[in-house]
């Protein structure tokens, strides 16, 4: 004889039962829940408890919820923002040359700074680091403070930039209160879609508003009313200009035009140089890293650090194209120019050499040089020379600046002289080397799962 089963609606649970089902839905996905029936109305609204729930089971294992805003901002506001800030935890490369601060710029020597970004969660706070490379002779990074994003009390968004890096790590202790007082350079992070971020000083110190009608921040939709989301502020959607912003640009045009407004324009424009003569900081373009770890199918892809013939440590950035090539860039400001344009190394076919290996590649591997520390060095970080892994597989791969660099077209006898190697260890990690050199550059994980690796 069957079991009875007593079947149960979704209004007969509990209502922690409910709202920890409801935590697992999207906002949309709670909208349209809503419209199911009046009773679940209040319900769907509970900022206290429904959208502390939602932010919790997101966000909980990364931040402190309850931090945020002092504790006074709504959690839906919060979800809002921390949604879309979400999209910042990683790395990000600058995109063209980095700016200095005006303290900088009076030294005799003008130093770039670092153009790789890491982004992560901290206790009531986003926190963007400058990530370079040490100068010792080992694979040790630098973490310097570079952007602090926060809410303050009101929900407004507070940024803060460290041009120079000399603030030392963000701690737990920071907050909006404390970090006015540091000195630190007021500034507007504005999104370009998923993946470009502008991050420009606010010549309204600290007050992060919608000057001239220009959206200065990813949150700053989330300032507006319900009302003003559904039925189409002035702000635009998200990612586009807004429609206040075009007006501006009409009447700036008819203003030039204008003989009656020629005084004022010209005034208007004097007081735009006055302003832009007391920026401290220039703008800064990043594009994101989107594939910064290696998986499975792709066990080359990523962020890798390793010493070059200089024993200079450099990064790495190893990509997959939709056909199966494999491309690797340094991530830096290199001294020759023509290095950011041209791969370290590239190859069309991902086809692997699997062993045994031939004795004309065993000897093409044990007669190399491996660049990596002294053994000293070796034992600090735990770590084996490279030369004690074996090699599991094998890839032939190619050097293209003969190729892309007209003033070293011709200067190799052939074009085996481009001929290279991969050699991937079976931990996990690779070195490369080509034939017209010596030795192997053994690269080691910069970042895990978007985690960086000291």
């Amino acid at each position: 004889m069957e079991p009875d089963f007593i079947a149960m609606s979704f209004a007969d649970f509990p209502e922690d039962v409910q709202l920890c089902i409801l935590s697992f839905l999207t906002p949309p996905e709670i909208a349209n829940f809503s419209c199911t029936s009046k009773r679940f109305v209040s319900l769907c609204r509970s900022d206290a408890r429904l959208w502390y729930a939602l932010c919790d089971r997101r966000w909980g294992s990364k931040t402190q919820i309850r931090k945020w805003g002092n504790g006074k901002i709504g959690f839906r506001l919060l979800y809002k923002t921390l949604s879309e800030w979400d999209s910042l935890i990683g790395f990000w490369r600058r995109s063209g040359q980095g700016s200095t601060s005006s303290s900088a710029v009076a030294t005799a020597a003008v130093v770039a700074p670092p153009p790789l970004v890491s982004f992560e969660w901290g206790p009531s706070f986003v926190a963007g680091s400058r990530v370079s490379p040490s100068e010792d002779g080992t694979y040790g990074v630098i973490k310097s403070p570079f952007l602090w994003m926060s809410l303050s009390s009101s929900g407004e968004p507070v940024n803060f930039v460290d041009p120079d890096g000399k603030s030392g790590e963000f701690g737990s202790n920071y907050c909006v209160d404390s970090i006015r007082k540091t000195g630190l350079i007021p500034v507007d992070v504005n999104f370009m879609g998923c993946k470009h971020l502008v991050v420009e000083e606010n010549m309204g110190l600290g007050c992060n508003s919608h000057r001239n009608g220009i959206r200065r921040s990813s949150s700053s939709a989330n300032l507006c009313s319900d009302e003003e989301e559904a039925s189409g502020s002035e702000n635009g959607t998200f990612g586009s200009l807004p429609d206040r912003y075009m007006s501006e640009m009409y009447q700036n045009f008819a203003n030039r035009t204008s003989p009656s407004r020629s005084g004022a324009a010209r005034r208007q424009r004097k007081r735009e140089k006055e302003r832009q003569g007391k920026r401290k900081w220039e703008a800064e373009h990043f594009v994101k890293i989107i594939d910064c770890s290696p998986t499975p199918s792709r066990p080359l892809q990523g962020l890798w650090k390793g010493l070059g013939d200089c024993m200079k440590l450099e990064f790495y950035l190893v990509t997959y194209d939709e056909i199966g090539g494999i491309a690797c860039r340094k991530v830096g400001e290199p001294a020759d120019r023509f290095s950011g344009c041209a791969p370290v190394f590239w190859t069309s076919k991902a086809k692997f050499i699997e062993p045994p290996f031939s004795p004309e590649e065993a000897i093409m591997y044990d007669s190399r040089v491996h660049l990596h520390p002294t053994d000293e060095e070796n034992f600090m970080f735990g770590e084996l020379p490279m030369e004690n892994e074996p090699v599991s597989r094998i890839l032939y791969v190619n050097s293209s600046y003969d190729l892309l660099i007209p003033d070293l077209a011709g200067t190799t006898a052939t074009d085996r002289h481009n001929e290279g190697r991969i050699w991937q260890y079976r931990n996990g990690t690779f070195g490369f080397g080509f034939l017209r050199d010596n030795f192997i550059i053994d690269l080691k994980h910069l970042a895990l799962n978007g985690c960086l690796l000291h």
